[in-house]
């Protein structure tokens, strides 16, 4: 059965439709520029709302140890999730003793990685477009085609502009196993909606 992430969660209601409906994992995003950005004290009281339900995940981009040590004082994640980071995921994962997952950025096939670069698990979206204040989160495919025959070094998530419509398809042509959505299951920028959080899953999970 399909993994689900629901990722940029910034609010209960988008949280508790997220747990209501058995996502795998919600996700926080502790990056200032982004529309979906939570502090580690929003995240904690989120999170807080249930003591069991998807594991947390906290999105960084380009963060140091110590900005990553500053978000754990505050609020507990099962996850790190990071773009660009000056430090390799190897290193946050010896720092925190957390998985590391690393968001690669693919516009091609040449984009796609022959090993892990140290992630326990990647998360593949389209290249950051051109003129973006953020790296993730743009509501963007790219060609799931190339994903044929490439050989995974490990466990990966696809992501980018995936929503209620097209995640049956985006399953079936990739064979994901996981899939991450954000601003697919938002009534505005930033605005997650609760009923098509629950579409999403059900849509996934049918695939």
């Amino acid at each position: 059965m399909t993994k689900v992430k629901i990722c940029g969660v910034n609010d209960p209601i988008a949280f508790d439709a997220a747990v209501e409906a058995g996502a795998d994992w919600v996700g926080f995003v502790f990056f200032p520029s982004s529309p979906r950005y939570v502090t580690p004290e929003t995240a904690r009281a989120l999170s807080r709302r249930s003591a069991a339900g998807p594991l947390r995940v906290g999105l960084f981009v380009d963060p140091t140890l110590e900005i990553i040590a500053r978000a754990l004082d505050v609020v507990t994640l099962d996850v790190l999730q990071v773009y660009g980071a000056p430090e390799a995921p190897a290193a946050i994962k010896e720092g925190f003793g957390l998985p590391v997952w690393r968001a690669i950025g693919v516009g091609g096939k040449a984009d796609l990685p022959a090993d892990s670069m140290g992630a326990e698990r990647l998360v593949l979206e389209a290249r950051t477009p051109a003129g973006a204040n953020r790296p993730g989160g743009n509501a963007t495919t790219f060609d799931w085609s190339v994903l044929r025959g490439w050989p995974a070094p490990v466990r990966w998530v696809l992501a980018g502009g995936l929503r209620v419509g097209n995640v049956a398809a985006a399953i079936d042509q990739t064979g994901a196993e996981a899939v991450d959505v954000s601003s697919g299951v938002e009534s505005s920028k930033g605005v997650k909606d609760a009923a098509l959080i629950r579409a999403f899953i059900a849509a996934a999970r049918a695939a």
